[in-house]
């Protein structure tokens, strides 16, 4: 039986309560999301062929240093970079490294700040050069699952609603839906209840209530949904090498709806344009 506590009286660790947050919450949640969403609209002009994602890693840390804040991923059981940054086939948890962008790939940059003990998480899918069709068509539909499954948020829908309506877009365009990874709650604490599937039947799963924060983050392949992990023991790749997008975004649950904290401020929510 699923038991929903307010914040406020809810242990400070994850022990599977769902944590029901206040509209004051919301807005210390939107604070550090929206710092987070800066940082992902200052990294824009950075991907280009020839730039590294160690370069795209340091500048992330820096980001963080100036506004006086830590990125979550930084040695985070022992994860030593500050952001994760997949390409092309990595499905998630890519690690920073010194090999340059090429002309055409696709990348994920995922960013968690720590704003006042609240962690701002969000990701999103950029373009080094000119995409090849297929890549770009693979962002698009990533985007639109997400934004179906946040269309899926409001008080008295089951979580599986979220999972249902990126499916049914994933699956329309004959992509897939990665399953080993799911969104999390989210907020004080990096990875809480609830887990948010990306897949599923609308009638699944534990019943929203207003002051539910939590991720969405599908992760869709052109491909096949089955995945790997490398012996750095972090990234994950598709194991058929097929292209893999993902954007995040973290929401709460109101009263009639959902409020998106992460949104960008000057409307980078996907690419509109190629860097040459």
């Amino acid at each position: 039986m699923t038991t929903y506590l307010a914040a406020n009286d809810a242990p400070p660790r994850n022990t599977g309560h769902i944590k029901i947050y206040s509209l004051e919450d919301f807005d210390a949640m939107e604070a550090a999301c929206q710092l987070t969403a800066k940082c992902l609209d200052a990294v824009t002009e950075l991907v280009r062929p020839g730039t590294t994602t160690r370069e795209l890693d340091r500048f992330i840390r820096n980001f963080g240093h100036d506004h006086g804040v830590v990125p979550a991923t930084l040695n985070y059981r022992g994860y030593p970079h500050s952001s994760c940054i997949s390409i092309n086939h990595v499905v998630c948890h890519g690690m920073p490294s010194d090999k340059p962008l090429k002309n055409g790939d696709i990348l994920n940059i995922d960013i968690t700040f720590i704003v006042d003990g609240w962690h701002g998480d969000s990701s999103r899918m950029y373009i080094a050069g000119t995409p090849k069709r297929a890549a770009e068509r693979l962002v698009d539909i990533t985007h639109d699952c997400l934004m179906a499954g946040i269309d899926a948020v409001k008080p008295g829908n089951h979580m599986g609603a979220i999972g249902a309506a990126i499916e049914r877009i994933a699956h329309a365009e004959r992509c897939s839906v990665v399953r080993d990874f799911c969104g999390h709650g989210v907020g004080t604490l990096f990875h809480d209840a609830p887990n948010v599937l990306h897949y599923g039947r609308a009638d699944e799963g534990i019943e929203m209530k207003p002051g539910m924060i939590f991720t969405i983050e599908p992760m869709i392949n052109l491909g096949k949904p089955h995945v790997k992990i490398l012996r750095d023991g972090w990234t994950a790749v598709t194991r058929d090498r097929s292209l893999s997008a993902q954007f995040e975004h973290s929401v709460g649950v109101t009263e009639d709806g959902c409020r998106v904290f992460s949104f960008s401020p000057i409307g980078l929510h996907k690419p509109l344009t190629s860097n040459g």
